[in-house]
């Protein structure tokens, strides 16, 4: 590699070209990158360029910035745990989830209404009454931390499961065996996204700069479809990756008219 030829700003070259550089090798995770005065010279280009490039790789999650010591290929490590995010019954007893979680805080209970965001998953209208239930997580052996969130629609509450409104705070668990019991057949839809962390999210995970967390969001709902309580789980993308046991479904047949 030598002087930059490639269209576009001279800092998104001199980015392309490091970048390039890492991901062939030539920069092996956890080694030092050349000085911000060898990358001038190598491309011909100022230090305010470089500095730029580098600020760019650096919010891509690929260099770590050590003040002092310099830039180094960032070490992306295999995920210090997997997040089983099946569910079984045996009875009337349900487990889901990793076996082994602690909680080092007790539960926030809250009430709270649903959001733009919330009431489309949970089929309800905006600023419809909500329980709340915030939880910390640690794995003990990895260290590794989670935010688990449910939210408890109070018509749920009322008009399926009366011992919701008295004990919103009992784990999903129990909610489900909670629900089961009051004669709903339950299935499940969860989905799972990436996005940055909040600041409130990254200092209690904590996520390294430039790391995403795992966002899944859990949807439980009766035999018709319709949503009862919805769970969130957060947790950083660099320190778990989530699982999912898998099985084939009967095909569905067309209701009688």
């Amino acid at each position: 590699m030598g002087e930059i030829q490639r269209p576009g700003a001279l800092y998104q070259q001199v980015a392309a070209e490091i970048r390039s550089g890492i991901t062939s090798g030539e920069y092996q995770p956890g080694s030092l990158l050349p000085s911000e005065a060898q990358l001038m010279t190598r491309y011909k280009v100022s230090r305010p360029t470089v500095r730029k490039a580098i600020d760019r790789l650096r919010a891509e999650g690929l260099i770590e910035v050590i003040h002092g010591k310099g830039s180094y290929v960032r070490a992306l490590p295999a995920p210090a745990i997997t997040i089983d995010r099946g569910i079984t019954r045996t009875g009337d007893e349900f487990r889901a989830g990793n076996v082994g979680w602690q909680q080092p805080e007790s539960p926030t209970v809250y009430r709270t209404t649903t959001t733009a965001t919330t009431a489309p998953l949970l089929g309800l209208a905006e600023e419809e009454a909500l329980f709340a239930v915030d939880r910390l997580l640690s794995d003990p052996k990895s260290g590794t931390r989670a935010l688990h969130r449910t939210l408890i629609p109070f018509a749920t509450a009322a008009n399926v499961a009366e011992e919701l409104s008295e004990r919103p705070d009992m784990e999903p668990e129990e909610i489900y065996a909670v629900l089961t019991a009051a004669g709903q057949n339950l299935t499940w839809t969860e989905t799972v996204s990436a996005r940055m962390p909040l600041p409130d999210e990254r200092t209690t995970l904590d996520i390294p700069d430039a790391t995403p967390i795992l966002h899944t969001i859990r949807i439980t709902r009766d035999e018709h479809g319709q949503p009862l309580i919805l769970e969130e789980l957060r947790t950083s993308a660099h320190r778990a990756q989530v699982e999912y046991a898998m099985r084939a479904e009967p095909p569905q047949l067309p209701h009688p008219v």
